[in-house]
């Protein structure tokens, strides 16, 4: 069994830090149209906050992508579970993420996605775990540098649990 042990980022934290991106989004992206590509499950609450904070034509879509199953340690292996509903040839595109631990998944993507001819790719995350990178992986959005602990709530799960948590908190396996 898993417990929350302590917050880690209050909800006014994160909902101070989403405004901020968003703004910096909506200022770089001024009079274009953009597709924000949120990757399920964890990134739902995320995009759900950010996108309504920008002024911008948007497009949303998502992917599903498993690389931890019921596993608090990523396999480092990535299986798409659902691909894009709409094409982005040609398209602004930030993919949004809840969380950048090893990298793998967001490399993965990130190749598959630029295969698609998008006029331009970037990545904003909610959370950056840099201590853990596997693989250089370009982030140009990042709401938080967090220590190499595991961590829910905001979207973010532990064995499907937590993601109605408010703020992001450490977890740690209780006996």
């Amino acid at each position: 069994m898993y417990k929350i042990t302590d917050v880690l980022i209050s909800e006014e934290e994160i909902s101070k830090k989403v405004y901020e991106l968003a703004k910096t989004i909506e200022k770089e992206y001024k009079g274009e149209e953009v597709v924000f590509v949120g990757i399920l499950k964890g990134a739902c609450v995320f995009i759900s906050d950010i996108i309504r904070k920008i002024d911008l034509d948007i497009c949303l879509d998502f992917m599903a992508v498993s690389s931890y199953g019921m596993s608090t340690q990523s396999s480092g292996v990535v299986r798409i579970l659902k691909d894009l509903d709409s094409d982005i040839e040609g398209k602004n595109v930030i993919i949004v993420e809840d969380i950048i631990d090893t990298g793998l998944t967001l490399s993965y993507l990130r190749e598959n996605l630029m295969a698609r001819n998008p006029k331009s790719l970037k990545i904003c995350t909610l959370l950056d775990k840099p201590e853990r990178r596997k693989c250089d992986i370009p982030v140009d959005y990042v709401g938080f540098k967090i220590p190499d602990k595991f961590i829910v709530g905001y979207g973010i799960d532990c064995g499907e649990k937590f993601r109605n948590v408010p703020y992001i908190g450490i977890v740690e396996k209780q006996d």
